[in-house]
This record gives structure tokens, C-alpha cells and sequence, in this order.
């Protein structure tokens, strides 16, 4: 038996800042007995669970299951030790793999050199078995392997998820500086939207916030495009009970009435791209698109504003950001009346010219990027003097 058949425990990679936010999220979706570190969550979870994990998580990166753990102080018993696995319990002959690696504190320090003694101890254990060996794929392979080692000790996992779960396979086209779907959709969960007020993306880019807003409020799972998971080659996976699992998530599913998710930006070409995506979505004819700049817009009273501005990447001025900053700054002051506004910028030295006091700072990453999602509300009255009382906080 592998290690992961004895105790039911896996790891989850996820982004960095993101690893309290993941934790609840794995609570909600029937994990148990989680444990947060650097970048990732420990985790209890059935084969249900797991299966469930997997197609619905709007937030993880991926879901390892380990294979074997051993003390490791040198390649050449990372190789020997390969070539012990019954490799073929979890994938054909015919089916091609690939490896990721990373080391930390140890005596070897090379990850990609690791990588490839992971993988000679793979082909020689086919070869030395069936007389043939299995193709390496660094695109798209069948199965992919994960081998992490630190303070000399190795574990090689299974990569349940297969390809990145953040790759939702809606997003073919994208802009020229894209959020990551996972971030999008942590910062709906952190907004609290839930379709009670209209959300509005004013510069929306190549439409990868309301791509998540969609799927968030239609409850469809975040891989329900995915054809292929890694747990599909896990030696206990289960298809009746994937499809059970599969089916009573998709029973969740519900339509988006028209005018609770709208989008807007000034460029013609992005939009194009933003349709694009939105259109290998079920529900995305509900969703309105409109060229124009936010600055045209007469008022956004009562709602929920969620946008990525340019910041330095996408414009060539760093004067040019600064002035759309304070625009935006000044628009929600005169135009956003009872509207809770949620700003992520990948520079947060930014945020001093929205003018406006934050409700809220939470430092969040977007790739290599550390940037801040800031917490503006336009409230008036009572709930304004609530909020201005609140210090701006880290979270």
C-alpha cells in the first residue's frame, strides 16, 4: 500500500497569503485534521472528499498524495529507492509523466537534478520489469509526480489534481497582465458577495473576475471543464463513487439572472477577449459587457465593486497610474453611494492616491507579485461614521 492508502492524509499547495483562506475552504468541502504551513495545508479526506476537493476548489493550486517518505542524503538513493515502487499500480506502460521538485535544507540542493534521478529510477524500474520505458511529457503528461525534499528526508507524491487547478479552461485568451483565477475568486470569497447586490468590474480586462463571480454565484464547480484529474491513476480511485460525487456537486448548479454581474472597460479589444472567455461558461449571456471608461458612468449606488486597475505593468507612465487612481478614488466618493468596493493592486504604494480610507488591507499574491486587496466602503451617515471609525487593518 502506498502512504497516503494507510492514513488518508494529503498535502495542498496553494499561494502564498492564502493559506488560512484555503484552510477554511478544505473545512467547508469535508477535509479534516488540517494543519497550515509555508504555502500549503495538511489534510484528512476520504476518497469522496478528496474527489470532491479536487473538482469544486476555487482556491487550491493542487492536491498531492504521498506515495513514500524516506530518508534521502543523496541522489543515489533517490534513484534506488524509485526503482523499488510498483510504478504500474498507478500508470501504464503507455501512458507518458512528468516531475516537479523542490528542495529546502538539504544535502541535495538541486532540484532539477533531483527531478531527474526521480525520474531514471522511474524508467528503470520499467525497464528492468517490461523490457520497455515510459515517455516523459513536460506539457501535458498523463501523470505527474511531485518530489519535495527537506533536512534530507524525500517524499514523492502523486499529483491528484494533474494539471494546475487554477487553469479553469475558460480563460484560452487572457491580457496583458491576468490575474490568476485563484486570486479572482479569493477575492470574491473575501468580499462576501453573494448575489444580493449587483457586482460591477469597471475595468475589467480579459474578464477573469467575472468569469469567478459567475461561477461563485452559480455554484458551478471550478474544474467542471476539466476532463482529466490525476486521481484518475490514483490504484484505489473509484469511478462510481467519482461520478456520484461529480453528480451531486453539479446538482448545485443554478442560472444567473440578468443584471447582477456587468462589466465594463474602455478598450474595445479587451472586451472581445473578456466575451471570449465568459462564452465557454453556462449563464454567460447573463452577464453585461460595455465599452466605456468607469468615469463615464453616472453613479454605482448600492452594490459591490470588484477590479484589478492597471498599476505600472499596463501603462508606461507612472504618472498615468497615479492620475487613474485618484480618478477612481474620486468616483467612488461621488458616485458609489452604499457601495463596498474591493481594489487589487499588484503596487501598494498606490493605494495613497485613491484618497480614500481603507476599510480593510490584506496582502494577497498574484503570481510573483505581492500586491494588497483594498477595502473601500461609500457608505453615508451612520454606516460611514462606522466605518471611518475603523482603523485600516492587515490581514
Amino acid at each position: 500500500m502506498f502512504e497516503y492508502q494507510k492514513n488518508n492524509k494529503f498535502f495542498a499547495q496553494v499561494t502564498g497569503m492564502m493559506e488560512e483562506l484555503c484552510e477554511q475552504e478544505l473545512l467547508g468541502l469535508g477535509a479534516t485534521n488540517t494543519k497550515i504551513t509555508y504555502r500549503g495545508v495538511y489534510f484528512d479526506a476520504d476518497r469522496a472528499a478528496l474527489y470532491k476537493i479536487n473538482y469544486t476548489s476555487r482556491l487550491l493550486s493542487r492536491v498531492l498524495a504521498p506515495l513514500i517518505t524516506f530518508p534521502c542524503h543523496n541522489t543515489g538513493i533517490l534513484t534506488k529507492t524509485a526503482e523499488k515502487i510498483q510504478w504500474e499500480k498507478i500508470f501504464p506502460i503507455d501512458k507518458t509523466f512528468a516531475i516537479t521538485a523542490s528542495v529546502a535544507k538539504s544535502k541535495i540542493n538541486n532540484s532539477l537534478y533531483a527531478a531527474q534521478c526521480l525520474k531514471d529510477g522511474i524508467a528503470d524500474y520499467f525497464r528492468n520489469t517490461f523490457g520497455k520505458r515510459p515517455n516523459v511529457e513536460v506539457k501535458n503528461p498523463d501523470v505527474r509526480f511531485n518530489l519535495h525534499i527537506e533536512k534530507d528526508v524525500a517524499v514523492i507524491s502523486l499529483d491528484t489534481s494533474g494539471e494546475s487547478l487554477h487553469k479553469r479552461g475558460y480563460r484560452l485568451l487572457a491580457g496583458e497582465a491576468p490575474m490568476q483565477e485563484t486570486l479572482a475568486a479569493a477575492i470574491i470569497r473575501l468580499s462576501k458577495w453573494d448575489g444580493e447586490n449587483p457586482l460591477w468590474d469597471c475595468m475589467c480586462g480579459s474578464g477573469t473576475i467575472l468569469c469567478e463571480a459567475l461561477m461563485h454565484y452559480c455554484r458551478i464547480p471550478a474544474q467542471k471543464l476539466r476532463k482529466n484529474f490525476g486521481f484518475f491513476y490514483m490504484p484505489d480511485f473509484d469511478a462510481d463513487l467519482w461520478e456520484n460525487v461529480k453528480e451531486e456537486c453539479d446538482k448545485n448548479i443554478r442560472p444567473l439572472p440578468k443584471g447582477i454581474i456587468r462589466g465594463s472597460d474602455k478598450s474595445q479589444r479587451v472586451l472581445k477577449v473578456a466575451e471570449e472567455n465568459l462564452s465557454r461558461l453556462p449563464f454567460s449571456n447573463a452577464v453585461e459587457l460595455s465599452c466605456h471608461p468607469f468615469q463615464h458612468v453616472k453613479q454605482f449606488e448600492d452594490g459591490t465593486l470588484i477590479t484589478n486597475p492597471p498599476y505600472g505593468i499596463r501603462l508606461s507612465n507612472p504618472t498615468d497610474v497615479q492620475v487613474l487612481y485618484k480618478e477612481l478614488g474620486d468616483f467612488l466618493k461621488a458616485k458609489c453611494k452604499g457601495t463596498s468596493a474591493f481594489i487589487y493592486t499588484g503596487e501598494p504604494s498606490l493605494r495613497k492616491h485613491i484618497g480614500l480610507r481603507t476599510t480593510r488591507r490584506i496582502p494577497l499574491v498574484n503570481g510573483k507579485l505581492e500586491g494588497v486587496l483594498l477595502q473601500i466602503d461609500s457608505y453615508e451617515g451612520s454606516k460611514k461614521k462606522k466605518y471611518l471609525d475603523n482603523t485600516d487593518t492587515d490581514q
